[in-house]
């Protein structure tokens, strides 16, 4: 996961040692970001430490609860007939790695805009980048013009939708854990971004905490789901956004990132993941598990629609263990091999506990790693 550090902006800071892709000269790529100059916004702060000050006291008023109010029926429960969508989706979804003559994601029980997303009609309009330091906050309902830094653990953010023109829409900040963003709309906004107009991502886990992100519909951001730890279900990542940032050249390009180093466990599963964007605009993968920051290990990858990216998966190279592929389809819709090199790079065959098993492109044909 990105070790983006105290109260800097994000970045990572290593090269992704020996991923040279295919012969075709993508070189190992050091990565952007710098501190927010004197024009950052000034936070708001919800729920701080006695002592502390709000530069909009009264803003969360009537808005946020205990952790422990947010029932199961409260996150399971759709409105205004989504569950009903929802449950139909689920049906099909059951034999979805057969079914690779979809037309589209939904159509074969994947996520898209209709089974994601907040699951009300009704928003309290908020605006700012938001401190959270309150212990099992939950943020429901909200507009947010903004994004939120979550500096407390358990804290859950449920049937909101965030524009953000700052890093990230949603971050973790080191040493919390427990976060969850469920049923919610994560996007940036093009040209407004702190990196030279972009917006790097939409989930952030600056340490080892973990987070759950799921139902979500995600839009934008360049490395939307950066996170080595947790569990990423349900969302349909699209609509990533090309941009060239402070460093002078593309942003690289994820639907999911993990830079290694994490032990406790990733999982990605039944997800609609896009990557639609050139490989000269800066992308990467759809799916990048790039040992950056130590190891990639304990990863399970399964469930998916993917599309996309110079290389769809990146497996992790050849340290990588316990990394689990299987029952994932590779979408031909922007490339004839899914990725526009090719499906799946830096698989390590050998590696102990790893696997790769029943994965198709939508034409049927089996996806293999190269040997």
């Amino acid at each position: 996961m990105p070790r983006h550090g105290g109260s800097r902006a994000p970045r990572r800071a290593l090269l992704v040692a020996g991923f040279v892709a295919c012969g075709l000269g993508l070189a190992a790529w050091l990565l952007f970001g710098s501190s927010p100059g004197s024009g950052a916004v000034a936070p708001i702060i919800v729920g701080a430490p006695a002592g502390s000050t709000s530069s909009s006291p009264g803003q969360a008023a009537g808005s946020l609860g205990p952790a422990p109010s947010l029932t199961a029926s409260v996150i399971t429960t759709a409105a205004s007939g989504r569950a009903s969508a929802a449950a139909t989706k689920a049906k099909a979804a059951a034999s979805s790695a057969a079914a690779t003559s979809c037309s589209t994601p939904g159509a074969c029980g994947f996520p898209d805009a209709e089974s994601t997303g907040p699951r009300t009609a009704s928003f309290a309009s908020h605006s700012g980048n938001v401190e959270i330091k309150q212990n099992g906050e939950v943020i429901s309902g909200w507009d947010l013009s903004g994004s939120l830094d979550v500096y407390a653990n358990d804290v859950t953010v449920i049937d909101t939708r965030i524009t953000s023109t700052n890093w990230w829409a949603v971050n973790l900040r080191p040493g919390y854990t427990g976060l969850r963003i469920l049923h919610s709309r994560l996007t940036g906004t093009p040209g407004a971004g702190p990196d030279n107009g972009g917006e790097d991502y939409a989930v952030s886990d600056m340490g080892d905490g973990t987070i759950e992100v799921g139902w979500d519909d995600v839009s934008v951001f360049a490395d939307a789901l950066s996170m080595g730890h947790g569990y990423i279900h349900d969302d349909y990542v699209h609509d990533i956004v090309p941009f060239i940032n402070r460093s002078g050249g593309y942003a690289h390009l994820d639907a999911v990132i993990s830079d290694g180093d994490d032990t406790l466990g990733l999982r990605v599963v039944h997800n609609t993941l896009l990557n639609p964007v050139p490989v000269g605009q800066g992308t990467t993968s759809v799916i990048g598990l790039l040992p950056n920051t130590g190891p990639i290990s304990n990863t399970t990858i399964s469930d998916n629609w993917l599309a996309g990216g110079g290389y769809t998966v990146y497996g992790g190279g050849s340290g990588a263990t316990g990394v689990v592929v299987t029952g994932n389809i590779f979408s031909t819709v922007y490339a004839g091999s899914c990725g526009f090199y090719g499906p799946v790079a830096y698989w390590n065959a050998g590696g102990s506990g790893n696997q790769w098993s029943n994965n198709k492109l939508t034409t049927g044909t089996q996806v293999v790693p190269a040997t």
